[in-house]
């Protein structure tokens, strides 16, 4: 008996995730790109032919049986650059989001629900960093600290924070309203206690909604960094790929087009996956469909 009922409660969720696909044909579509280069950038040293470092081929070579994406400039796989390059950009925009994401969180919690002189002090600072332009603020830091890869991540972390606190505390102040904060209060629960039991997980999945949506802004800003000379040195990126393609662009259009449509698929992914949790999460919105 036991068994048939976890059978069957396996199928029922199982059920449950068909119909989930079935309703978000777009973020489901988003999910399976995703995964494809979540899959590729950690078996990519099981997958990739060559090192993509090493020069295993004539420059600017065409598509063949043991280079099937072409070989670059001077003479590295592009196939093996394509893979190891997600690794960078997808290892870099995920830290970058969940260390900015949670610090973001924190402080955005803290703001709305303490109000005062602590919440007006916070928002100003946040004021300040969104009106700074986030690709000015990248460069500076790159550029004082040094390319490398904690320096990347680092300055995308920083540019991730704000907008994340600035949405979160909206969350908090909607919420700390509510007739069950209020009821929670006057039962005594301490500041924290209300945080932690009400506040937190009603907006820890707003949270995670912005941070799937920021990820694919993540990635281009990384890309461009690489792109601009300022990535990590001496590993293969998509946007350092694309920058070095233009030195033989047009004449080797597969040493732009892979990692281009890399990027745009990765970017592509993130977003309709972002939109489609969204969707699901807001009752409103499924209720309109």
């Amino acid at each position: 008996m036991g068994v048939a009922q976890r059978s069957e409660g396996f199928g029922s969720r199982l059920g449950k995730l068909a119909t989930l696909a079935r309703q978000n044909p777009l973020g489901t579509v988003g999910l399976i790109i995703i995964l494809t280069f979540v899959f590729l950038a950690i078996f990519a040293s099981w997958i990739a032919p060559y090192s993509p470092t090493a020069l295993s081929g004539n420059p600017d070579q065409g598509l063949s049986s043991a280079h099937i994406f072409g070989t670059e400039r001077v003479g590295r796989d592009i196939f093996s650059r394509f893979l190891y390059g997600g690794r960078v950009s997808l290892s870099v925009a995920v830290i970058s989001v969940l260390l900015g994401g949670s610090v973001g969180m924190i402080i955005g919690i803290m703001s709305g629900y303490s109000g005062g002189i602590i919440d007006s002090t916070i928002q100003r600072s946040v004021d300040t960093a969104i009106a700074f332009p986030p690709l000015l603020l990248l460069l500076i830091i790159t550029t004082v600290l040094g390319p490398s890869y904690r320096t990347i991540v680092f300055a995308l972390t920083l540019a991730v924070i704000p907008g994340v606190i600035r949405i979160v505390r909206g969350a908090v102040l909607s919420e700390k309203n509510n007739q069950y904060v209020e009821a929670a209060r006057a039962s005594g629960a301490a500041g924290p206690r209300i945080v932690l039991r009400h506040l937190l997980p009603n907006v820890v999945a707003l949270g995670i909604i912005v941070m799937t949506t920021l990820l694919g802004g993540i990635i281009l800003a990384e890309a461009a960094l690489a792109f601009l000379g300022l990535g990590i040195p001496n590993a293969a990126s998509w946007g350092r790929d694309v920058s070095d393609a233009r030195s033989s662009f047009p004449y080797h259009i597969p040493s732009a087009l892979f990692p281009g449509a890399a990027i745009t698929l990765t970017v592509l992914g993130f977003n309709v996956l972002g939109d489609s949790i969204r969707d699901i999460a807001d009752p409103r919105l499924r209720g309109s469909r």
